[in-house]
């Protein structure tokens, strides 16, 4: 049995009309993979909803949230690496200027993705900064290899763009 949060009577688990593409998204957590579906598979924008966390629907603001690029989920493990963690999207929001982490849902376009952190490499020196008040890291061109295994699958062990392909 699915369970449906009501927030300020807004379902947060409905379907939508991405703000950005138009598109028809499915909400469904069978299909994505995540609870709380935050943003259009197919062009990876969202709508500035989530005030103080994912799901609340608290925010006023309600603008577009533009994908700038790509990052890794902060892990606390004591002896990983610092290229473990999920890979996750960097949402600004077009309005006010927050900043958003979100997971990557299994139904995301993976070339879509790929388009998203390559596109980060030419980020404004603004939005860099803006990024990094937030202690956000976007991942840089010498993490190609980790977008692309993470993206588009290989073999355990990989650790440089030339590896993945050798």
């Amino acid at each position: 049995m699915k369970v449906k949060y009501q927030t300020r009577n807004i379902d947060i688990n409905s379907d939508f009309k991405c703000i950005h593409c138009r598109h028809h998204i499915s909400s469904d957590s069978d299909l994505s993979g995540v609870v709380n579906r935050n943003h259009c598979p197919y062009c990876l924008y969202s709508r500035h909803l989530d005030l103080y966390k994912a799901g609340d629907r608290l925010s006023a603001c309600k603008g577009q949230m533009k994908p700038v690029g790509l990052t890794l989920k902060k892990t606390n493990k004591k002896y990983g690496s610092e290229k473990q963690g999920e890979l996750m999207l960097i949402h600004l929001c077009t309005e006010c200027d927050k900043v958003s982490i979100n997971r990557i849902a299994a139904d995301d376009i993976a070339d879509t993705l790929y388009e998203i952190y390559t596109g980060s490499q030419h980020l404004e020196t603004a939005i860099r900064a803006r990024l990094q008040t937030f202690d956000v890291a976007v991942l840089t061109p010498k993490d190609e290899w980790l977008v692309r295994a993470r993206l588009f699958g290989c073999s355990e062990g990989i650790t440089s763009f030339e590896a993945l392909f050798a």
